[in-house]
Parts: structure tokens; sequence; C-alpha cells
């Protein structure tokens, strides 16, 4: 995402692991690191403060645990809602005056698992249909904002290959989007003409049903 967007954006490069982030940001160019743990609210708050514009946010974070309802630990529950959507809400809610300012864009990578919920994956896809109903409110709330739910298929990322080993199957990346793939919707999404908002993208890999 962010090797996509930079050769058209200044970037801040959000996460955890800072080491990780100022390596990336060292590649590109108009990017800097911008380390934050997504769900310390204080640390949000401050990592925030001298944000004053921003056209563009994009919320990639977010995790998977697969498992039955009856497997599923309140743990993972709250874990899964953690960081895929208060971390989301809150950062957006900071965010507001600084969005606001710009007539800004936010841009949420949902999942497929946000629009039908699978066997086994109850607690993933509550928190993504979340994610869309904070999208949809958000969309809704802030009509001088853009936003946009984008809903990739499977995706060849570690993540992917964690949630296939989960499944007991093969991780086999070749029938998989890309990331980049993923992050070319994106791009098209920001860069849609004044007149058009996207307000939501599902994309699949070919051949996929």
């Amino acid at each position: 995402m962010a090797r996509t967007l930079a050769s058209s954006h200044d970037l801040l490069l959000g996460g955890r692991d800072g080491e990780v982030l100022g390596a990336l940001a060292a590649e590109l160019p108009n990017a800097r690191p911008w380390p934050v743990e997504l769900t310390d609210p204080q640390a949000l708050a401050s990592a925030v403060a001298d944000v004053t514009s921003l056209d563009v946010l994009v919320h990639s974070a977010g995790i998977g645990t697969i498992g039955t309802l009856a497997d599923t630990s309140v743990r993972v529950w709250r874990d899964l809602m953690e960081l895929n959507v208060v971390a989301v809400a809150e950062l957006t809610r900071l965010l507001l005056p600084a969005l606001r300012a710009a007539r800004g864009h936010v841009v949420l990578i949902n999942s497929g698992a946000g629009l039908r919920a699978n066997p086994g994956w109850g607690a993933y896809a509550a928190s993504k249909f979340a994610l869309r109903a904070f999208g949809d409110t958000l969309r809704a709330e802030e009509p001088n904002l853009r936003v946009t739910s984008v809903h990739p298929g499977r995706v060849a990322t570690d993540m992917q290959r964690e949630v296939r080993a989960a499944e007991g199957g093969d991780y086999q990346p070749e029938l998989y989007l890309r990331p980049e793939s993923v992050a070319d919707a994106v791009v098209c999404a920001v860069s849609a003409p004044p007149d058009v908002h996207p307000t939501e993208l599902v994309i699949r890999p070919t051949g996929a049903g």
C-alpha cells in the first residue's frame, strides 16, 4: 500500500514496529515513520497532535483468528474487536478535524468476511461486519468526506498463510490476490474524480466464485 501511494502522496507510515517503518520510509520518497500502538488511546492522541490536514487515511491494520463459536474465547473476541473496529473508530475520530480540513478520504480495508459469514469465521466476520457498519455511518455523518470500504477476497500475505494452516489447507499464493492488486484498488478509489464517491469495492481473485 505504501509503495503504491508513495509516488503521489506524502506518507505517514503507521504501525507499532519503528525499525520496520524506518526501513520502509528510507525506501520511499516523501515518507516518514509514524510508530504508534493503535490499541493505546493515549498513544494515538499524542501521535495525531501535529496532524492538521489529512487527505487520505487508509486503515489496513487488522488481525484474523478463525475457529468455531464454541471454541472462540472471550479474549479472541475482544482482541479482534479492539484492533479491527475500536482502534479504527478511535483513530478516525481523533483525525476527523484534519480530514475535514482537507475534505479527505477514509479507506477501510475490510474483507469478504465483512459481506458474508461462514462457519469457523464467526468472530472475525463479526468484526468486519462492524467495520462495514462503521464506514456506512461515517459516510452518512460526514458528507464532506469520502469513505470507501474495500472487500478483498483471499490475499497472498503472511496472515493468509496462517489462516490456511489453521484451516488445514495448502497455502497457494498463485490462487490469491496480490497485495499490490489490493493497493491498486485503493489508488483507484482515492484518485477518483471529485464528483465520484466510491463507497464500496469488492475484489476477488480471477476465477474465484
